[in-house]
């Protein structure tokens, strides 16, 4: 294997396992966020952040995304794009303060609210300009900084968090401090390792390229606005029409659904430089995107319907009896998932074969849908409908996006049904296992057992065989050999 696919192999790892122990952090400390505050405080401590992650994007108008292309390109011009990118960001930064400080007041939100989207205005200014120093990393191949670097605000973060909660001084405003702790770590590590490699100047904002980045970036800036919104937007909508006691409801299904989003990241982290090798072979791309279909469907369905399965012993065991009313909305967002699923490898196609315009369009149809659907569905199905909405929409961006491949390689449903009637059907039967199984013993042996019936069943279908292993190393190699792979029917 060549040096460049040893060091893409390497920082695919380092940010897969990063990206699995901050989940795993994050999901810990929600839960116990969420034991220890209650449904009201929840909500509200997941409305302040979800306000100032749709104003993040503002923040960053998509230039770090140019940043590492044009770093990536050309590694000696990284000191000049450094210097430019900030230089854009101390104007845009103080834009996005003003924003953030009058918006609760548009917004009507009372008091307590507003001072923690005001608090929360510190992360905010230090997760923009780590993304920016991390970019920099990530366009001179540095990523095991980024790895270690976001794992440990995590850990920081919850660590300070915990001690909070924990000593009995917990508050709000607290909390939004000890996520302030992981954010600040994130901005100072960052920024010492830029000046390690390229020196104390690279920070010095200047605007010696001009205007012409945010042209370059007027795309990314588009898509990171759409995906802002259609991700955050039914919280906000739910604190105006229902009130923080719903977000908070709302909160726990969306912390949940959106934990095992890292899995399909970190697989295109890898297929896309895949796809873009093939990007002129349409059989070779079309093996290679019917394969990624299959191997996202292996995952995700099985996770989807065991969390269905499970949900109300999930929501008892983390979260506590107050948050019972969950449990509905993450048995249905939690669909949501298996699209999210789907549009990953679809998106990667479109991207890597420059159709790049196409998919930006179709997230902004998407947040259109998304936005329209919350404010229909909410005021009928309360936080049910938030999830109906998300379903909704996130099905438009697949089926939207399958329409548009199908016009690149020769994409049919049939193909992907044969490939994985077996996978469905396998677990079906396990979900099936798990609900009669689980008044009988501990959930945690239900699944046991329900990973042991859908591992049988796959290979009992021949959903799976030995011959994937080798045919998934090959898929993932952008100059591996293709030929004479392996069936999935």
């Amino acid at each position: 294997m060549s040096q460049q696919n040893i060091n893409l192999a390497q920082n695919t790892l380092y940010l897969t396992l990063a990206s699995v122990g901050q989940k795993a952090v994050a999901f810990l400390y929600f839960a116990m966020i969420a034991r220890f505050m209650g449904v009201e405080d929840t909500g509200s401590y997941f409305l302040a952040l979800a306000v100032i992650m749709i104003l993040m994007a503002l923040d960053d108008v998509g230039i770090t995304s140019v940043l590492i292309r044009e770093i990536a390109k050309k590694t000696s011009d990284a000191k000049v794009w450094s210097q430019t990118v900030l230089g854009i960001k101390v104007i845009t930064i103080p834009v996005t303060v003003m924003i953030a400080f009058f918006l609760p007041l548009v917004l009507g939100y009372g008091a307590d609210v507003t001072l923690l989207i005001r608090l929360a205005i510190v992360i905010m200014v230090a997760d923009t300009l780590s993304l920016s120093f991390y970019g920099i990393l990530r366009g001179l191949h540095l990523l095991k900084y980024e790895a270690v670097g976001l794992f440990m605000g995590q850990i920081i973060a919850a660590i300070a968090g915990t001690i909070f909660l924990l000593t009995g001084i917990a508050s709000l405003p607290l909390l939004i401090v000890a996520l302030m702790t992981g954010s600040l770590w994130n901005m100072i590590f960052s920024a010492f390792q830029v000046v390690r490699k390229l020196g104390i100047k690279a920070l010095v904002p200047t605007w010696r390229l001009g205007w012409d980045p945010m042209k370059m970036a007027l795309a990314f800036f588009m898509a990171a606005i759409f995906v802002k919104v259609y991700s955050y937007v039914d919280s906000i909508i739910l604190s105006i029409q229902i009130g923080e006691h719903a977000v908070g409801i709302y909160a726990v299904a969306y912390k949940l659904t959106y934990a095992f989003q890292f899995i399909p990241l970190a697989f295109v982290a890898a297929l896309y430089p895949a796809m873009a090798a093939r990007a002129n072979d349409q059989k070779k791309l079309k093996q290679t995107l019917d394969d990624a279909l299959w191997y996202v469907m292996l995952i995700g369905v099985p996770i989807v319907l065991g969390i269905w399965a499970l949900a109300p012993e999930i929501i008892h065991a983390f979260y506590g009896s107050e948050f019972e009313a969950s449990i509905l909305p993450l048995q249905i967002l939690i669909f949501v998932l298996l699209f999210i699923f789907l549009d990953f490898p679809l998106g990667s196609l479109l991207n890597a074969t420059n159709r790049q315009v196409t998919k930006t369009a179709i997230m902004g149809v998407t947040m259109i849908i998304n936005v329209g659907a919350n404010l229909l569905l909410i005021p009928v199905y309360g936080v049910a409908g938030a999830c109906y909405a998300g379903l909704v929409s996130f099905a438009f961006m697949v089926v939207a996006g399958w329409f548009f491949v199908q016009r690149v390689v020769d994409l049919k449903v049939m193909d992907l049904i044969r490939s994985t009637w077996g996978i469905v059907l396998a677990s079906l039967v396990m979900a099936t296992v798990v609900i009669m199984t689980k008044p009988l013993m501990h959930f945690v042996l239900s699944i046991m057992l329900g990973v042991v019936v859908y591992t049988a069943l796959i290979f009992a279908f021949g959903s799976i065989k030995p011959a994937h292993l080798k045919k998934f190393w090959r898929l993932m190699r952008p100059n591996g050999n293709y030929e004479n792979p392996p069936s999935n029917s």
